[in-house]
């Protein structure tokens, strides 16, 4: 069974993936264990546009990225590996670092960055 010391290997190979783009967006958290990000775009509710998290939970580390909810032809070219990790339509979940998935999702987070830069989002 995973402890929670190979979670937050995970979890900080996960962060690396997704602070850069904080730089542009609206790091709302960011503590030990969890991340998260939100654009500066005020949505009709009055609230700000999600745009990523990563978090520790007890079986696995979640990588949650709102572009690919919001576009899902942002996926259209994600291998099924990449697909199998994914619970409900905007998470990825990791048990395990896996530097080639990583690379994927270092590929696909940019790509939802870009959208959203595209759609004036950022």
């Amino acid at each position: 069974m995973k402890t929670r010391k190979d979670f937050e290997k995970v979890y900080e190979r996960l962060r690396e993936i997704m602070i850069p783009f904080a730089n542009d967006l609206d790091l709302k958290s960011d503590v030990p264990g969890s991340m998260y990000i939100d654009t500066n775009h005020i949505m009709q509710n009055k609230k700000p546009l999600f745009f990523g998290a990563v978090r520790i939970n007890k079986r696995y580390v979640s990588y949650h990225l709102m572009p690919i909810y919001v576009n899902p032809a942002l996926l259209k070219n994600v291998s099924a590996e990449l697909k199998k990790r994914m619970q409900g339509k905007s998470c990825l979940n990791f048990t395990e670092r896996d530097e080639d998935l990583f690379a994927e999702l270092t590929l696909l987070t940019r790509a939802g960055y870009e959208y959203y830069r595209h759609k004036g989002y950022v």
